[in-house]
């Protein structure tokens, strides 16, 4: 655990279901009049749009839509949609969608107060100035970027994705509305969730966890595998929507003091090489990091028993600690690769067309993510880090 540790989110959270209808006249009140609503296209044929149309222009605020986010925007992508948004005025910019709209609003926002590429700004602390500012809606429980200062974009030419990091970016406001996240369709709730439950766990047994980010990925762990089997199952249960949203915005801000670790860091390169969505991604390397990491974070793994209600692993009487903790830390990893397995995410690199001789190249990339690689309980090899992902094949 890290002595030195600090905590910042969106500057304002509103939560429970509807609260979206109030967000016009708290918009208006802060003076926007004009906004700028970044999405894509399904949550425009979803209706979801709608439902932010109402209640902007409900309170007098005149809005134009650009649905035209792609999934894991590339870094272009997110440029061109600066320029056309540069020949008006805004007062605020809305991003409603899951991570990808919403990363895309919050790197529109800051494109159109500084000067430099969007390529100039990847990485940690590149921002120079703020943005015009952001109100952010999820309509997933995944990534939790209403709350946190990142934003993920993909290079294609190099076939991996990358961030940019800065405090920034942090939204003004965040609107959790679980009536939004109603019907999402199995696979999406199970991957998103998924990555929200990660979230919580790298955060909770990374090597800058810290009493704040503790707090905040324990409620985040249990509110999510409390609720995420119900959600998957039936996708109009408002309780475990409503547990699931929360539970991602908590990770969310348990990352942005503590960070994830080397499930994102291997994350990344199969998503950008692949097209592999990044909660299947985080899904599909959860089990093999955490059994390579397992000797090194078991008290801390034994911990999160609790928090999922286990009923096996350990006994009544512990014997000794380190003994005790092992069992329950297994017991964990247990139940995580049965919740993995029984919500369908894929198990195999080779359905996404890997083969053997990728190996060495995604290790290699991979290990260029150091800012989570060195958040990782273990240090991790190049050798490492090619066994991952060769129990993946």
């Amino acid at each position: 655990m890290t002595n030195l540790y600090g905590f910042q989110t969106a500057g304002r959270i509103f939560a429970g279901r509807g609260c979206l209808s109030g967000a016009g006249d708290i918009l208006a009140a802060d003076g926007a009049r004009t906004a700028a609503v970044v999405t894509d296209p399904g949550i425009t044929q979803a209706g979801l749009l709608d439902r932010l149309k109402d209640t902007l222009e409900g309170a007098g605020i005149r809005c134009a839509v650009y649905p035209d986010v792609v999934p894991e925007p590339p870094l272009d992508s997110v440029e061109r949609l600066a320029s056309k948004m540069r020949s008006t005025r805004w007062d605020i910019i809305v991003g409603i969608g899951g991570g990808s709209s919403m990363d895309a609003a919050k790197l529109v926002s800051v494109l159109m107060t500084n000067d430099e590429s969007l390529k100039d700004l990847l990485g940690i602390g590149r921002i120079g100035k703020p943005g015009i500012p952001t109100a952010l809606v999820p309509t997933t429980a995944g990534t939790g970027s209403e709350v946190t200062p990142n934003a993920i974009v993909t290079i294609p030419d190099e076939q991996r994705k990358t961030g940019v990091v800065s405090p920034y970016l942090f939204a003004r406001y965040a609107f959790l509305d679980p009536l939004l996240t109603l019907g999402l369709p199995p696979a999406s709730t199970a991957s998103t969730g998924l990555d929200a439950f990660i979230h919580s766990l790298e955060s909770y047994i990374g090597k800058k966890a810290n009493p704040i980010s503790d707090a905040l990925a324990l409620s985040g762990m249990r509110l999510i595998s409390g609720a995420i089997r119900k959600a998957w199952d039936d996708g109009s249960n408002e309780e475990a929507r409503e547990h699931m949203l929360i539970g991602s915005a908590l990770g969310g801000m348990a990352l942005t003091s503590a960070g994830t670790a080397a499930v994102h860091a291997l994350a990344y390169p199969i998503g950008g090489r692949y097209g592999i969505p990044h909660g299947v991604a985080n899904a599909m390397l959860l089990i093999p990091v955490l059994e390579r990491n397992l000797p090194f974070c078991s008290r801390r793994l034994s911990d999160v028993w609790g928090v999922m209600e286990l009923e096996s692993g350990g006994s009544e009487a512990p014997g000794p600690l380190s003994s005790y903790a092992l069992e329950r830390a297994e017991a964990v990893l247990a139940a995580l690769k049965a919740l993995v397995r029984d919500l369908q995410i894929p198990a195999s690199l080779r359905e996404f067309g890997a083969v053997e001789s990728d190996l060495p190249g995604l290790a290699a990339s991979a290990s260029k993510v150091t800012r989570l690689l060195d958040n990782n309980p273990v240090e991790l090899s190049l050798p490492d880090m090619e066994t991952i992902y060769r129990r993946l094949l």
